[in-house]
């Protein structure tokens, strides 16, 4: 094989490790791959660590140990992700968005890759240390940004659906009461999703009591899961007390003109802090 330019290397590297976010990648593996030297790489590391950091286009970090190596973490933070998630208010906020119930048509905005996958690594950047095992979400308007949170952690997306299905084998099936239709329903979760002892963060698309972060709450109690945190796209201003605490959301829908159609929506305090 010819010899590999550092230059070439660069881009390699660059190309595999955003490609594959959170997962840890060895020396050893680079060093098969270029025919170099471990000194040589951890060089190129420092490189684009360095150019990493400079463009603001994510931590690349060094991990220790037996199974160490290194890993690139998409964070999507400061003026970046508040002008993402301004321009989603601001689509969400034009008139005639308002549904029958107070409900805000997001479909749209939530089938763009542009902006759900920004928002997924916004989400992601507030768990990282948390190191949860695998997203949860509810069928069906949260996968997208549950499956983009999903992979900047490197973990599994697992959807609890509405009802048990058959090609999904045993299921847990619990009663939960819909903070926005203030009824009782019924989520599902098949037994072989999760394991006891793992650790799960929750992501949906909308809340405005909480009910359906709770129901997932105590369909992971089930599972002897712990929740390591509940991250939501948007969330009403009221109620203020949620059936479940802790919530970070990215954007805050303060009031609705029925007048207009339209909702008054900015991004989160914590977002502009």
């Amino acid at each position: 094989m010819d010899r590999i330019r550092r230059n070439e290397r660069l881009a390699a590297m660059t190309r595999i490790l955003t490609a594959a976010p959170n997962h840890i990648f060895t020396l050893s593996h680079f060093c098969e791959m270029f025919g170099a030297a471990k000194s040589t790489l951890s060089e190129d590391i420092d490189i684009l660590r360095e150019v990493f950091a400079q463009f603001h286009l994510g931590h690349l970090e060094t991990v220790t140990g037996a199974a160490g190596g290194v890993r690139y973490r998409p964070i999507l933070v400061g003026e970046e992700a508040r002008a993402c998630m301004e321009t989603v208010a601001q689509m969400l906020s034009s008139p005639g968005r308002v549904l029958p119930g107070g409900f805000v048509y997001m479909a749209d905005v939530l089938s763009r890759p542009d902006l759900v996958e920004k928002m997924g690594m916004i989400m992601a950047s507030q768990y990282y240390r948390q190191e949860p095992d695998f997203v949860l979400t509810m069928e069906t308007k949260g996968i997208p940004v549950a499956l983009m949170a999903a992979k900047a952690l490197d973990v599994p997306l697992v959807i609890v659906r509405r009802d048990s299905k058959v090609y999904e084998g045993p299921a847990v099936n619990i009663n939960y009461l819909s903070g926005s239709a203030g009824r009782v329903e019924t989520m599902s979760l098949s037994r072989r999703a999760v394991k006891e002892g793992q650790r799960a963060l929750i992501v949906d698309d909308f809340m405005r009591a909480g009910g359906t972060a709770r129901g997932m709450v105590d369909m992971m109690r089930e599972f002897a899961v712990t929740v390591v945190g509940i991250s939501v796209v948007m969330a009403t201003r009221e109620p203020q007390k949620k059936r479940v605490e802790g919530v970070k959301s990215l954007l805050m829908m303060e009031q609705v003109d029925d007048a207009q159609e339209c909702a008054v929506i900015h991004p989160s305090d914590w977002l502009l802090q």
